[in-house]
């Protein structure tokens, strides 16, 4: 049953979710539709971090689009925490392996499809299907990986997950990097980013492993804080948050360690300066990025219970149907750059690839971007409305791996 743009949460099947989460999730999901919606239509693709020439609304979009990975995977795990309170360690350890693998799944067979409408092949890898391994296989491949640690304690798991967070970017001046062409083990795709062939399909791991472990163990680690009540929950996160934030700004001005790309002060261009400073490391993501995200959004979490009305009822909405909106959105996005390529004179044959490989006079100003970030959201809105409703209604198996 839904009572506006809100599922009402008395009849909601699903009645332990915290919408402060639900808030916080669809949030991200929204901003990271608008990095998705770059890719596919922007003219001149390049991501803007690394383009010394981006104006600082080009920087800004592409940066507030860093909070999604990190909150992502910190839910997924803080929501796998809460459920220890309804299911027993081998039930929660089953169904986070068969989540996990699920995902990974996806992110092989669906997602990368939708990122190049091409799978059987691309002309521009040799014939080969490219796989992204992205956010969703680092959530998955993180979910494996939590369905054998989550034995050992909530507390052992948020242990080890700050181990991993704090401690990974000693591995940054030793880790092998294939930037000289040199094939690696696939063990190295823990830390960097590499290429693997594998017969038919080319693999790109986009996420390395190791640090987004870290983040789904401190997720898991720190779901006892979500269970408590609002009033003591709340001002504890509010902290937290002020903490995270503030170290960042400490430890990236000392600018010694935490980050594999130190920042530069350019007297003369102040703006440079400050995009500098913001312009993190995310793959991996280094302890600058993850303090730099993680602190805000905690912030953010801690004040989203006294938020009210039919915006943050819209948030809750999407956020209660993150894996809905993900993959609809990429087809979606992907079909409009489909569209927008025709009508500017490209055929379809040209516009079926992944988007690098667009025909370079294709594409869309900033303003227009953001045109068609607004038309992925309302189009996907009923969508993901009646998605959220059969959840809130129906408590099937299968609907948690939607």
């Amino acid at each position: 049953m839904t009572n506006g743009f809100l599922i009402d949460d008395a009849q909601d099947q699903r009645g332990y979710r915290l919408t402060s989460i639900d808030m916080l999730r669809g949030l991200v999901l929204l901003i990271m539709a608008l990095d998705h919606v770059r890719d596919f239509v922007m003219m001149n693709h390049q991501d803007p971090m690394l383009d010394p020439h981006a104006t600082p609304l080009l920087f800004f979009t592409r940066w507030i689009t860093h909070f999604c990975a990190p909150v992502f995977v910190f839910l997924a795990g803080t929501s796998a925490g809460l459920m220890t309170s309804r299911k027993n360690p081998n039930s929660l350890g089953i169904f986070l392996l068969k989540r996990g693998l699920w995902l990974i799944f996806v992110e092989v067979f669906i997602i990368s499809t939708a990122f190049t409408f091409s799978p059987f092949g691309l002309e521009q890898m040799g014939g080969r299907t490219f796989v992204a391994m992205q956010v969703i296989w680092a959530i998955g491949a993180s979910m494996v990986i939590l369905a054998g640690v989550q034995f050992l304690g909530a507390r052992w798991c948020l242990y080890i997950g700050a181990i991993i967070v704090l401690s990974h970017n000693f591995l940054d001046g030793i880790w092998p990097k294939n930037s000289d062409g040199i094939s690696l083990p696939l063990w190295a795709a823990l830390h960097t980013q590499m290429g693997v062939t594998a017969g038919q399909f080319q693999f790109f791991f986009l996420y390395p492993l190791l640090p987004w472990v870290g983040v789904m163990l401190l997720g898991f680690g720190t779901a006892v804080l979500f269970k408590q009540a609002p009033e003591k929950r709340n001002p504890q996160l509010l902290k937290i948050g002020i903490g995270l934030t503030l170290g960042f700004v400490l430890i990236r001005a000392i600018n010694l360690f935490g980050d594999a790309h130190g920042w530069h002060y350019q007297p003369e261009n102040l703006t440079a300066t400050i995009e500098s400073f913001f312009n993190t490391t995310k793959y991996p993501p280094s302890l600058h990025y993850l303090l730099m995200t993680l602190g805000p959004a905690a912030i953010i979490c801690a004040y989203a219970d006294q938020i009210k009305g039919w915006f943050k009822d819209t948030l809750v909405m999407f956020g209660r149907v993150p894996f809905t909106f993900y993959v609809a959105h990429f087809y979606l996005a992907h079909s409009i750059a489909v569209i927008i390529g025709m009508v500017q004179g490209f055929t379809f044959i040209q516009m079926k690839t992944f988007f690098p490989f667009n025909p370079k006079q294709f594409g869309l100003g900033l303003s227009g971007v953001y045109v068609v970030w607004l038309l992925v959201i309302v189009c996907l809105y009923p969508l993901c409305r009646w998605v959220a409703a059969v959840k809130a209604r129906r408590n099937d198996w299968w609907l948690s791996y939607l």
